[in-house]
Formats: structure tokens, sequence, C-alpha cells
């Protein structure tokens, strides 16, 4: 980073004024060399206060994968007075999320993830705990697991055709398609329909776009490494504003899932005469009702329930498609294989249906790369552990966060071959990485996570991205528009990893006219 860039960092002129103020006041560095007479991973040494923050830079999960390749893939880095261990490779990801998975189930209490999550009522952030299991049930059973996303597929359906048409549209009109925007619409209004039976936009337009507009704003400020996080007696001081532009935007957030709760509710009784209860009536009718563990979901629950899912279920999902269309326009005989493998087991006469996928290995494979050199989620959500425990012979003290760097994992020249080159090839039959799923069983690829924090939705991930992506790929040619030669493939870092610099293309309908009807 250039000088001048430094100098007019917000981040890091707080830092340096923070730091001057407090070594001043306190000066002692951060980090032991030992807990209980046995050596820490090693990590960088930080300054008094606010440890090795400065360190980290705008892009956490970049400037963390730097210093892993100067102290090894368990580094251990005091941010300011809390202890956070970072797991840089697969072997290092297993040995928390397999081997100590259950010390390091919970959640950190966070300033910038207390008004977002009701007061951590959501699935999410919730601690590791008997709450927790029974929120996960709950989705797991009725929204997010196999048989429940089977009981949806109508719905994608229908919303992919809705997708298609707009798209068509748009290209008769001769107009470049903004592929997150016309993502998230579709997305959003699966989840509305899932949860309380309610599309949520009619049209991809500006109301749908400042819903995106929202969730990348949330998605982005909850993701910054906030000097309030680390140093909890400065929260109150909200020093880089994080905590009230969460606050606001959770505030807009509120509002539209109290709307959407309030309609459900209007409706109940003809949803109950139909016999066609959503997630939101199965979960109000557990409302009040113990569990087994002497557990019941709240309204709050309910809300910051809603809340994982119209986040976590559209834009993340999004962001996938949107980089693997991205590889593809500039890898154009990637994109030429993929609509080639479509036009042999599907043809141009209909639309892809979900039942095809299986039947095509490239685009699986093309959806796995994307999620390798982009995971949608670039350091895992942070883990917590109370006890003190041992790591490849160091020990990691109690009360310490983990970090998993799921995007070094995943360009980790040890464990990918040619790491930065986009070659879905090496997810084939007969390809290096042939076995690797996504879905926690392989540490070499964990965009959804492992171990028992694994995203809740991972399967309904894996749905969203290869029916979306393939009904794209085949329905559409795609180019840049006019003027525009090349892409910029550049990242904005966050809870999420959309590119800075939105996806915008022309298409071209490929199919016959009647299957875009």
């Amino acid at each position: 980073m250039e000088l001048a860039a430094l100098c007019t960092d917000p981040f890091l002129i707080s830092c340096a004024f923070l730091c001057l103020v407090l070594h001043l006041a306190l000066g002692s560095l951060l980090r032991p060399a030992s807990v209980g007479g046995r050596r820490l991973p090693p990590g960088p040494p930080g300054i008094p206060v606010l440890g090795a923050l400065p360190l980290i830079g705008p892009a956490p999960h970049a400037g963390l994968a730097a210093l892993a390749r100067k102290y090894g893939p368990v580094m251990y880095l005091k941010m300011g007075t809390c202890g956070v261990v970072v797991a840089s490779s697969p072997c290092a990801a297993k040995a928390f999320l397999k081997a100590l998975d259950a010390r390091f189930a919970n959640r950190p209490a966070v300033a910038s993830a207390v008004d977002i999550t009701y007061g951590y009522q959501n699935m999410v952030f919730a601690n590791y705990g008997p709450k927790w299991k029974l929120m996960r049930k709950m989705a797991s059973v009725h929204l997010l697991g196999a048989r429940a996303l089977a009981d949806w597929t109508a719905v994608r359906r229908d919303e992919a055709g809705r997708l298609l048409r707009g798209m068509a549209e748009a290209s008769h009109a001769a107009r470049p398609v903004v592929i997150p925007e016309v993502l998230v619409c579709a997305l959003a209004n699966i989840v509305g329909q899932v949860t309380v039976s309610k599309r949520v936009f009619d049209v991809q337009g500006d109301e749908s776009n400042s819903y995106k507009d929202m969730v990348v704003s949330l998605l982005t400020g909850a993701g910054l490494f906030n000097i309030s996080d680390f140093v909890p007696a400065l929260s109150r001081l909200d020093l880089q504003g994080v905590q009230a532009k969460l606050r606001r935007i959770h505030n807009q957030f509120d509002d539209l899932i109290t709307k959407l709760l309030a309609e459900h509710s209007a409706t109940a009784a003809d949803r109950a005469a139909a016999g066609l209860p959503d997630f939101v009536d199965r979960l109000r009718a557990s409302v009040g009702v113990d569990d087994e563990d002497g557990e019941t979901i709240t309204e709050v629950n309910i809300k910051g329930l809603i809340f994982d899912m119209f986040t976590a279920g559209t834009d993340t999902s999004s962001i996938i498609v949107e980089w693997a269309m991205a590889e593809m326009i500039k890898n154009p005989s990637v994109m030429a294989r993929a609509q080639e493998e479509m036009d042999r087991v599907v043809g141009r006469a209909r639309r892809l249906e979900e039942s095809d996928i299986a039947n095509l290995p490239y685009l699986q494979a093309v959806c796995k790369e994307a999620m390798r050199l982009h995971p949608s989620t670039p350091l895992s959500l942070p883990h917590f552990s109370f006890d003190d425990c041992d790591v490849d012979g160091y020990r990691v003290p109690g009360n310490t966060r983990l970090l998993i760097n799921i995007w070094a994992i995943g360009r980790d020249p040890s464990a990918w071959e040619e790491p930065l080159e986009f070659r879905p090839e090496r997810f084939l039959p007969g390809g290096p990485a042939a076995k690797v799923d996504p879905l926690g069983n392989y540490f070499e690829l964990i965009p959804f996570g492992a171990g028992r924090r694994i995203c809740a939705g991972k399967l309904a991930g894996m749905v969203f991205v290869q029916y979306f992506l393939g009904t794209l790929l085949h329905s559409f040619d795609w180019r840049l528009p006019d003027g525009e030669e090349k892409l910029d493939m550049s990242e904005t870092f966050g809870l999420a990893l959309p590119k800075a610099v939105p996806l915008r293309a022309v298409v071209t309908p490929r199919l016959t006219p009647a299957a875009y009807a």
C-alpha cells in the first residue's frame, strides 16, 4: 500500500491515534510467549493495546494469509485484548474443526453482532447449546434439509422462469443485465415464499435493488475488523462508526421482517384451511412448547431465523454465481465446454431442470471451482473456546477466538496445483480433486465451513448455485457490454466477498422461444 493511501485510511488513522494515546497510558506489549508453561503458536508481535490489528489491513483474508506464509498455518495473534488463533491450511482447519470441534463450537460476544442478531437470538450467532440445537433442528427439518428442499422445487423453478423472462426482455431491449441484482431478487422471492408464503418483490427493480444494497452493506459492515469487537472497553465510543451503521441497517431489515410477519399472521387461517403450513407457521406452532431440553422457540428467535434466511440465503449464493460467470467470461473455453455439455444432455428445446444437474459433471466442477477460488465467506464466522487446548504441539489458551481462513485454504499451493488458475477440470473424474466435495468432508474445500457449526444451508446453497448458474449458462450467450474490454475482478471484504464492481453483461437467448414462456 502506498504511503499516501496509508495516510488517508480512516481505519489506520484511528489505529495510530489510539496507539499513541494508549501507549502512553499503558505501554505493555500484548502477545505473551507462552501459556501455562507451553509455547503459543507462532505469530506477529503486536503493538500496545491494539496488538496485531493494524497488521491485518483492509482485506483481512489476504492480510492474514500473508502473515500465515511467514508464521505458519496455525498462527496466534493478540488482537486488542482478545486472543485469536487462525487456521490457514486444510490440516490446520481439520485439527480445529474435527479433533477440537466441540471445544470451538461457541461464538464470541462481539459488539458488531448484538443489534443485527436480536441479541444473539438467531441461529448463526447463538452460542452452542440447547437453544441453538433447537433452532438448527427446526431449520433443517422444515426448510433446509433434503426433503424440505425437494418440497419447494416448484418454487425455485417458477422463480427461475421469471428470471429468464426478465433477462430475455432485457436482451430484446439491448439492455445489459446486472447479474447480482437479478439473482438476489429471484433468491429473495424464493426465501420469502418458503418462509412466509410471499413473493417479496413483484419485479426486479428499484425496490429489490435497495434490498440487495441493504444486505451487501450489512454483510460488509459486519465483516469489518471493528476495534470495538477486540477492545470491548472502547465499544461505547464506536470509533469507526460500525455499530451505528449496522444499527441503522438492522432497523431497516427489522421493519421489513416485521411487515412480512404481520402480513403472514393475517393469512394464517387461509393456509391452515388449505393444509399448507410454511416455515413460520411451523415455528409459531412451537412457540411456548418445550422440547426435550426444556427449550422453546420465541418470537424473537423467529425474527432471528428469518433474518438468517434472507441474508445468508440470498447474497451468498448470488456471489458464487456472479464470480463463476465472471471467470467464464474471462475464460470463454470454459463457458463453451459447459454449454456444450448442457446442449448434449438437455438440448435447446427446453429449460434446464434441477434433475438434470446429476448428469452435468462439468457444471458441477465449475461450481466447485468457483467456491474454491471465490468462497462467498472468506473467513469463517469466529468460533470461540473457553478452555485451553493443544494443537500441533502448541498450547492455545482458553477464551480464544478461532478464524478459519477459507479463502487462503482454497489457494493453498500445497493443496492445489496452480491454485490461482480457474480450472474446473481438476474436479472431473480422473482429476486430482475428483473426490473432493464442498460439504465439509474435505478440508481442502470448505466454503460452508465444517464441523458442528457448518452452514445449516449448505444443501440449499449447492442447489441454488448449481441450478441458477446452469440455468443462466444454458439459456443465454454472454458478453461484456460494448466499450468494456476487461473485467474488474477486485473484491469487497466483509462477512461475504462480492465483486467490488458488480458484473454487467449483454445476454443473447440461445434456446427455442417456447423455453422462455
